[in-house]
């Protein structure tokens, strides 16, 4: 089959790979009607990219019908239309119990120190072959996949697997009072859907980005935007006096990482990219440093007493926090991987209804897999007005 592959550093093709098959009686094989490129998928075209293996199949959001399953997968059958979340998870465990899908005990990669399993993100969540391809093999299948109803097109569920439920759970975890206010640092895809979100709840969502065409989206469904190339320097005093002097009740980190304005993080992240994987993977695991200029903005601009919800990913062991400040402020902060089961029901009558979340017109670009690498590129460099990529296998 064609499946998009890793080679290095901003070096992702297109090549034929073994299809994959049924290996356990809990696998099911899907094939893929559409997988999308994901900012995930970003940290490991470049900054990630030490814990990932020349050949890895990348992608982690991904539907599309099932193919073949084993004798243990429960009520899937041939011929049904899944999403599958990003994580594995078996479903039955202490974690999974509790609706800690992305902590299953089950499939912990317990020799890196991580959660569940990912597809298709590198030997941290057990280098498991991804979903932008062909066809992909799913383990424990019996809980990790969501069926979904015949008829309406891949666009109304294409983002079931990863992006909605990763905003769904960070405005969840923004904890914002009725009639409050949430900033949105970051208008990419996540921040992008939770600012549609906290609309649809009812509150007043203020985002803040410094792309013209992700500003431009979101302040055509009612968001306030903040242009922070305007504000670099003073973005909470402008919060501030937007939220009665106080700050706003909630902030959500959709930036993670690979932030802008960390000049001397950025430096170290690239020198460390330059050294073969067997130094800088443990080096990272060590003293890794993550660009934190989006979450000490976090901390800045929240009110006393209110909630930083982190969606965006960060990677760094060595990560120095403001904790004096937190402390001060009274601040309470959520984060984590999506446990996107967890929150399907919520999620499933808007993408069955008047599409009040705006999903059939959400990607901006919709390309055939083979142009993956392009693809990787333009939304690497932000080009092309391109927010979301949806690839066609």
């Amino acid at each position: 089959m064609r499946a998009v592959t890793w080679h290095g550093t901003r070096d992702v093709r297109v090549e034929e790979v073994p299809d994959p098959t049924i290996q356990e009686p809990t696998d099911a094989v899907v094939r893929v009607t559409t997988t999308n490129v994901c900012g995930s998928d970003l940290h490991l075209y470049e900054p990630l990219g030490a814990f990932m293996g020349v050949g890895d199949v990348l992608g982690h959001e991904t539907m599309g019908v099932v193919e073949a399953v084993g004798s243990q997968t429960g009520d899937l059958r041939v011929g049904d239309r899944v999403s599958i979340p990003f994580q594995i998870s078996c479903g039955h465990c202490w974690m999974c119990d509790r609706q800690l899908y992305t902590q299953c005990e089950t499939t912990q990669v317990r020799d890196q120190g991580t959660g569940a399993a990912l597809f298709g993100f590198s030997q941290l969540y057990g280098e498991v072959p991804g979903g932008q391809a062909e066809y992909l093999r799913v383990p424990q299948a019996q809980s990790t996949h969501v069926k979904l109803p015949d008829g309406p097109p891949d666009d109304r569920f294409a983002y079931l697997s990863d992006i909605l439920p990763t905003a769904w759970q960070g405005v969840a975890y923004a904890d914002v009072p009725d009639g409050g206010t949430l900033v949105v640092l970051g208008l990419g895809p996540i921040g992008d859907f939770a600012a549609r979100i906290g609309l649809h709840r009812g509150y007043r969502v203020i985002g803040v980005d410094t792309v013209p065409e992700r500003l431009a989206r979101a302040r055509a469904r009612g968001v306030e935007v903040v242009d922070l190339t305007d504000h670099e320097d003073d973005l909470g005093d402008v919060l501030r006096d937007m939220t009665d002097g106080r700050g706003p009740d909630s902030v959500l980190d959709a930036v993670g990482l690979e932030a802008h304005g960390s000049p001397a993080t950025t430096a170290v992240q690239k020198v460390a990219g330059l050294l073969p994987d067997a130094l800088a993977a443990p080096l990272q695991k060590a003293a890794g440093v993550d660009r934190l200029k989006a979450l000490h903005t976090a901390v800045d601009v929240v009110r006393r007493g209110g909630t930083i919800s982190v969606s965006g990913v960060y990677s760094g062991a060595a990560d120095p926090l403001p904790m004096v400040t937190l402390f001060d402020k009274q601040v309470q902060l959520r984060m984590g991987q999506c446990n996107v089961k967890r929150w399907v029901p919520e999620i499933m009558p808007l993408l069955t209804d008047e599409d009040p979340l705006g999903v059939d017109d959400f990607a901006t670009h919709r390309l055939p897999l083979e142009s993956a690498p392009e693809a990787y590129r333009m939304f690497a460099e932000k080009e092309d007005g391109c927010v979301k990529v949806q690839l066609k296998p």
